[in-house]
């Protein structure tokens, strides 16, 4: 369970939901149960069971037949486990994690890690980006990584 100031804690459960309501929301402007459903690979009566959870702790509005929408409390806590999640996965990627497996890896971690370990690997993954030099070290860490997997693959 993680707390957030003034809101009960949430489990991982919980903000997951929220992180695939809005994405759902983002991309079609509401969600769904069978969208959310989809998106996080469960049931639509775990799905309706969750909203009504999350209805019952102010996190969002649940409309039986219509769907849900953040409010404002559940949006802050969906937008910061997204900004968690996509920071860890681009890390994942920029280390030459593929793409299925940096999706994988992020959705456990947003939850495990300290806040304070996220920024600094947020930190890192920007000066990597945007820190002139480090391109030059990205490819070079690129060809070591091809380097070692062929030595490997040749034992």
């Amino acid at each position: 369970m993680v707390k957030y100031q003034g809101v009960t804690a949430l489990s991982r459960k919980a903000e997951d939901y929220l992180e695939a309501i809005l994405n759902v929301s983002q991309e079609k402007g509401y969600a769904r149960t069978k969208d959310v459903a989809g998106e996080l690979d469960v049931s639509p009566s775990s799905v309706v069971e969750m909203f009504q959870k999350l209805d019952r702790l102010g996190m969002v509005d649940y409309r039986p037949y219509e769907g849900v929408t953040l409010r404002p409390e559940g949006e802050k806590i969906a937008r910061v486990i997204k900004s968690r999640h996509d920071t860890l996965k681009c890390f994942l990627m920029l280390i030459d994690v593929p793409e299925e497996i940096a999706e994988s890896d992020a959705c456990f971690m947003e939850h495990e890690l300290h806040p304070e370990t996220i920024e600094q690997i947020g930190m890192f993954v920007d000066f990597l980006r945007h820190g002139g030099e480090s391109s030059d070290i990205l490819m070079r860490f690129s060809a070591f990584c091809k380097q070692c997997r062929f030595e490997r693959d040749r034992r």
